[in-house]
């Protein structure tokens, strides 16, 4: 049976999967042909964009872009590295704490008992039906409740709650035994022990899954700017990327905003590479077996 097996699933390549590999390689290279893209675009100079028809690879590639954007940077009143620092410490800030949060409230929702426990569950599931401009008015009177306008709380806190991370999380905490948590309890531990040294380490293919939509989230978030700051020194990358391109000369303006698409797009395909093999447990929910 074992020889059977591995015959049928061999760890090594063999003649017998050379039909998944007719399927999956054209699927992969039709699937890769947006990242290309974007890459090449970034390096075209201006009589290959305007070129008809449309060329998809670079003949002739070319920084150009790269310093008519950085030159037009530096003359603006506020340097790039204000914006980019406004990004990560916003990126950071959001990450880290809707994870948090997202995770402790999965972990009650899910192995604790109380009255209304499936409702507020069901209140998550109920947001996730909303699109960000459904809930663009009640958040805009929120932050101005609370006085929070030009400041890095007007960026963090609407984007605190994460319903579709903390469904994410409660699914797969609910996988984890309940006996694992009944003996640890057995053994003295309290909640805060067994969320950190229990759930957290088993979920952590989970919480690579929910970092990285958090991540898209924030990174290339426009709202905020828009509504919540008036300030440009309290403004984020994509908000500059978007407004700098927007605001130039349409022909140059063409070659800057594919480096701006570039610049915006490097950072989530980097954090996906390094946390790809998780995301896809998450996916398979292999993680707890």
């Amino acid at each position: 049976m074992a020889l059977k097996v591995n015959g049928a699933n061999p760890k090594r390549f063999h003649k017998s999967q050379l039909k998944f590999y007719i399927f999956l390689i054209p699927f992969a290279i039709f699937m890769m042909l947006p990242i290309v893209f974007i890459f090449n675009h970034a390096f075209k100079p201006l009589d290959e964009l305007y070129a008809f028809p449309p060329q998809f690879f670079v003949t002739k590639p070319t920084f150009e872009n790269f310093g008519n954007l950085f030159e037009l940077a530096n003359s603006s009143g506020i340097p790039l590295s204000r914006y980019v620092l406004n990004s990560i410490i916003v990126t950071s800030a959001v990450v880290f704490l809707s994870v948090l949060i997202s995770s402790m409230a999965g972990y009650v929702l899910s192995k604790k008992k109380f009255k209304g426990k499936q409702t507020f569950f069901e209140i998550n599931n109920l947001a996730l039906m909303f699109v960000p401009i459904a809930v663009m008015i009640p958040r805009f009177l929120t932050v101005s409740h609370l006085g929070i306008e030009d400041t890095f709380f007007a960026h963090i806190l609407p984007l605190l709650a994460m319903p579709v991370g903390l469904f994410l999380l409660k699914q797969f905490i609910d996988q984890i035994p309940d006996s694992l948590i009944e003996a640890a309890v057995i053994d003295g531990a309290g909640d805060f022990r067994i969320y950190w040294k229990i759930i957290l380490p088993l979920i952590k293919p989970a919480i690579a899954t929910a970092a990285i939509l958090a991540f898209q989230l924030v990174w290339n978030d426009l709202e905020t700017s828009v509504l919540f700051t008036t300030s440009e020194n309290m403004r984020t990358l994509a908000f500059f990327m978007n407004t700098l391109v927007a605001n130039t000369n349409v022909v140059v303006g063409q070659g800057m905003a594919a480096v701006a698409s570039l610049i915006m797009f490097v950072p989530n395909l980097i954090l996906f590479i390094i946390l790809q093999s998780m995301v896809m447990n998450t996916m398979s929910h292999s993680g707890l077996k």
